[in-house]
């Protein structure tokens, strides 16, 4: 036996709604027309009267099925796949499979609860940092907006979820002029241009892997930087301002001679090759290949290859 409560009208935007219980479940439906007075009358003397008809034949619930969380991201993604980038794509996938499908997948993505969402932060925030869960929740609040632009949902949940403050950043510790060259003078030659560059250009590492010769123009002192390269992946940066000419300093000016006079075959070779002659993958082998056994090497402090953006420019 069907138990339902009387619908009751409410807005959203300029749209009318609908809510009740039906056998104890809230029940929330976009009606498709504007909150008028004519249509408040409509619904109220022909649309609710139907959809009670429709509830108790079993017809409602033929056209009122709710995704489940898992479905939704699945349209979520191959619905904005065309806007993104590829790795961001990917990137998105990994957390979404990670840390949302796993906790939520199975539910309907309408019976999500601020609650439910507050206890999934406070869950990630034992193993992940402050940052980390506020990337997966702004990816997971992107899968609740799409749900509630094709009417599915009501309300994103998330609007009444405070996100995870921010931890003060740790203090970036950056090299000393002393440290800066001592590395270098300890680097090999195919791969001390890439930390001068990291160093001295203020480039991020991703921008140095994907650096051509023809990036590079000694007569106007500049290199030139219009992509980036990560996971075998050659994209252009994320927003207009990363497309810059920047300024070569005269320290940085000797090692890209001596690379250039080296190294260079053609104008359109990468500049940092592996030893099958084949561009970096990414940075992180780089990295690992050289960057950690130097430091090491050398007894300092370790920080990561990307720190060279951030550290002193002589």
């Amino acid at each position: 036996m069907v138990k339902m409560t009387q619908p009751k009208l409410f807005n959203r935007g300029i749209k009318l709604w609908v809510r009740f219980t039906l056998n104890s479940e809230v029940i929330k439906r976009s009606l498709n027309i504007e909150d008028t007075k004519a249509n408040r009358k409509l619904a109220t003397t022909q649309i609710i009267p139907q959809m009670i008809l429709k509830v108790h034949s079993g017809e409602f619930f033929e056209n009122t099925i709710v995704p489940t969380v898992k479905k939704m991201i699945d349209i979520s993604l191959s619905m904005n796949q065309a806007n993104r980038k590829y790795l961001t794509h990917r990137s998105y996938e990994m957390v979404l499979n990670r840390y949302v499908i796993p906790i939520f997948g199975k539910r309907k993505i309408d019976s999500i609860k601020p609650s439910d969402l507050v206890q999934w932060q406070n869950n990630l925030l034992k193993t992940l940092s402050p940052k980390s869960v506020i990337n997966a929740r702004i990816i997971f609040h992107g899968i609740f907006e799409d749900a509630f632009r094709d009417e599915i949902i009501s309300k994103n949940p998330f609007s009444l979820v405070k996100a995870p403050k921010l931890a003060h950043a740790k203090d970036i510790k950056p090299f000393t002029k002393d440290e800066i060259f001592l590395i270098l003078e300890n680097t090999p030659e195919k791969i001390k241009a890439f930390f001068a560059i990291g160093f001295f250009s203020g480039l991020r590492t991703g921008e140095i892997t994907a650096l051509r010769y023809s990036d590079i123009d000694l007569d106007k002192k500049i290199i030139k930087v219009t992509k980036t390269r990560n996971k075998g992946i050659e994209t252009v940066p994320k927003t207009l301002s990363s497309f810059r000419d920047v300024e070569i300093l005269d320290v940085l000016l000797p090692y890209l001679k001596n690379h250039i006079e080296v190294f260079k075959k053609s104008n359109d070779d990468y500049m940092f090759l592996t030893k099958f002659n084949l561009p970096y993958y990414s940075a992180n082998k780089i990295s690992t290949s050289y960057w950690q056994k130097i430091l090491k090497k050398l007894n300092l402090e370790h920080r990561i290859l990307y720190n060279m953006r951030h550290t002193l420019q002589v």
